[in-house]
């Protein structure tokens, strides 16, 4: 699936200094040209010192051989036609990689845990930085990165088969909350995720396919339209779109949700790039969408509740909105769990106000603006993975297996077909407490 009208929104920001790349030819890069919050990242080292934990990272899932190749052709590309092929199958190519890493087909990868999320995210930042920081051309640079991001995220390897079989499409998320002490954290939805790309699961209602992307943490994407640009595309294919979509992200510590209403809020938490965007959910150029406050999931969510695991499994009807629906963003959310009213503004989904519950919202707006009432589709918060001593540690290693593998199950539950209605379930907590115990919400004024 090639998503030619996407081009990332990527901030220029001042300059850090930038590794010297191995192989290069001289003077093929300016280090003049500032690289993204992001990108600067690439130098930060762990608080008791050592190397930088990104590249570190990299290295130990023996990804920099295909970094430094990379780099090595693009100094030596002369064309922009030959720089953009280059960069396209860069990034597919590094996508292809992380998956078959990750399901165990690439053994002679490196000595880091298979399930690590972590290497694809900063090998994809070494590499954009390269691409920013090439010489020639520099008038191609935006489609040249636009063209290496779509591949690395998966966006350009969807592929459904035809006929009967079902078909399930899902996104994860890179990791976020990098700074300081957060350089070495890792994402259970990214790292799922690429668990679960061109798996096949056993179901009950037949074998169903499963296509996974990655998605930025980045306003500026979601603002670009790079959720509508997945799940849309395929959704649009008549002959191949998926029965399902589900979104997932890590969420609350301890357990999992299913999350029943995403929000039409942005409650402004700072961004990969410490971006910052409040108010509503802005409608995505070229793609039909409702103008609704609210969605509903209609994931058969009662099976996913009983899909055994390691955590438990929660179905979370928490929302909030604004007191004032003139005045959105002004005054204390009110925050239930039955079901908002017409009029009502929302101030958070029950998967928060961040880009989680903006994914959610996003993916089924665009389902439901193209009329697929009969798709379900909805989101999974993953649980809390937390921080590992050093760069990793068995413990840590060993709480992203577990939570990949139930996120298996749960997708092959939801995968399974139509479920019963929507019945009450008892509250695990006032709903104001869910939401603010999820990373990114905020809720005070």
């Amino acid at each position: 699936m090639r998503l030619t009208a996407l081009l990332p929104l990527l901030a220029a920001v001042p300059l850090f200094a930038f590794p010297a790349v191995a192989t290069a030819a001289p003077g093929c890069f300016d280090a003049g040209v500032p690289l993204t919050v992001e990108e600067q990242r690439l130098t930060a080292s762990l608080p008791a010192g050592g190397p930088a934990a990104g590249p570190e990272l990299v290295r130990l899932a023996g990804f920099d051989p295909l970094v430094a190749e990379v780099k090595h052709d693009l100094c030596a590309a002369r064309t922009p036609r030959r720089a953009e092929r280059l960069v396209t199958q860069a990034g597919d190519r590094l996508w292809r990689t992380a998956v078959d890493r990750a399901q165990g087909r690439r053994p002679d990868l490196g000595t880091l845990d298979r399930f690590d999320d972590r290497p694809l995210y900063w090998a994809r930042l070494q590499l954009s930085s390269a691409i920013r920081q090439w010489k020639p051309f520099p008038s191609q640079r935006d489609s040249l990165l636009s063209a290496f991001d779509r591949g690395s995220r998966g966006l350009d390897d969807v592929r459904f088969p035809p006929g009967k079989t079902r078909r399930v499409m899902v996104s994860g998320f890179d990791p976020f909350q990098l700074d300081g002490a957060g350089i070495t954290i890792s994402n259970p939805a990214g790292a799922s995720a690429l668990q679960l790309d061109g798996r096949v699961l056993d179901t009950p209602s037949g074998p169903a396919v499963v296509q996974a992307v990655s998605f930025p943490v980045v306003w500026g994407y979601f603002d670009q339209g790079i959720v509508e640009a997945a799940y849309g595309t395929a959704l649009r294919d008549r002959a191949r779109r998926p029965d399902v979509v589900l979104t997932i992200s890590q969420g609350r510590p301890g357990r999992f949700d299913v999350e029943r209403w995403a929000g039409a809020w942005r409650g402004g938490f700072p961004d990969n790039n410490n971006a910052s965007v409040t108010g509503g959910v802005p409608p995505a150029a070229g793609w039909p969408q409702p103008d609704v406050q609210f969605i509903e999931t209609t994931l058969p969510y009662s099976r996913m509740l009983a899909v055994p695991g390691a955590y438990p499994v929660n179905f979370n009807q928490a929302f909030c909105v604004w007191p004032d629906s003139s005045h959105p963003g002004e005054g204390t959310p009110v925050c239930r769990s039955d079901a908002p009213a017409p009029g009502e503004i929302a101030a958070s989904g029950g998967g928060g106000n961040y880009l989680s519950n903006e994914s959610m919202f996003r993916a089924n707006r665009v389902r439901l603006g193209l009329g697929l009432t009969s798709v379900a589709g909805g989101h999974l918060h993953t649980p809390v993975l937390g921080q590992p001593t050093g760069l990793t540690d068995p413990d840590f290693e060993a709480r992203r297996q577990a939570i990949a593998a139930q996120v298996i199950a749960l997708t092959t539950a939801a995968a399974g077909g139509p479920d019963a209605k929507i019945r009450p379930q008892p509250a695990v907590e006032s709903p104001r407490a869910a939401l603010e115990s999820l990373p990114g919400t905020v809720l005070s004024r």
